[in-house]
């Protein structure tokens, strides 16, 4: 059981409401951090849990993520899930029907990065839709260098915008964020007229704590770090309880257990 504060009991119960919309991040919420991306680890618990929390929802429950939406299916086959990938360049709604939106020109970003990446064989480089990612986890005394080299290509490129997250360094839009993306699905069904809750860890998760809270949602942050959330909870490992026993409550608008 999750011991809870004030702070964090006013997400549960919210979790546990008729009338919540769910966002939630992926990697460092649903999942631990891997070295590299496609290690990460999806638990049983978390594979069981989604499925009824959605069920229970009445479809109002969405990823929102840095990924690529087909990353997500891949780890979490045959799951499927309505998604924004790539901080919002792309989304799937109720509908299955995945929209991308035109990417700004990333040419002198990628030149930066795959300059450096060649210079240093540690770093690592992933293209995405819309955006760019420089991995230094293996080589973390590197993240200077590698803040610096994105920033002055960024300066250089129009329309982009530089987040600096857990041991990376993105580049993406500047028009788009997972707060512009759960602003779009809160104007669909199912989700349209529901209180949103947003989960995630990360810096690139601040701009969709912001939107949520805005118009009376609750962000709930996971692990340690200046945030403008309000709630906090302790780890991905204490989420993923947490939304195994909302999963199995009674029904939605019950309380969850906890300590």
């Amino acid at each position: 059981m999750i011991a809870a504060n004030d702070n964090l009991q006013a997400a549960l119960d919210l979790l546990a409401a008729p009338d919540c919309a769910l966002f939630l991040d992926f990697d460092g919420t649903l999942v631990d951090i891997a070295p590299l991306p496609d290690q990460v680890i999806v638990t049983d618990m978390l594979r069981v849990a989604l499925p009824l929390l959605q069920a229970r929802l009445e479809g109002r429950l969405a990823l929102v993520s840095g990924r690529p939406i087909n990353e997500l299916d891949k780890l979490l086959a045959p799951l499927t899930f309505p998604a924004a990938g790539v901080h919002g360049m792309e989304r799937r709604g109720i509908d299955g029907v995945v929209r991308r939106l035109t990417p700004p020109d990333f040419a002198l970003v990628r030149q930066a990065a795959q300059g450096l990446a060649a210079r240093h064989p540690d770093l690592w480089v992933e293209e995405k839709h819309g955006a760019l990612a420089l991995h230094f986890r293996q080589a973390p005394e590197l993240q200077a260098l590698c803040t610096d080299a994105m920033r002055v290509a960024v300066g250089a490129s129009p329309g982009l915008l530089l987040m600096e997250g857990k041991m990376i360094v993105e580049v993406k839009s500047n028009a788009v964020s997972k707060g512009t993306a759960i602003r779009d699905f809160l104007a669909d069904a199912p989700f349209a007229g529901y209180r949103p809750l947003f989960i995630g860890d990360d810096t690139t998760d601040e701009a969709g704590f912001a939107q949520v809270q805005s118009i009376g949602g609750i962000g709930l942050k996971v692990g340690p770090g200046p945030t403008v959330a309000q709630c906090r909870i302790a780890s991905a490992e204490q989420l993923r309880i947490v939304l195994s026993q909302a999963a199995a409550a009674p029904t939605i608008g019950k309380d969850i257990p906890h300590e």
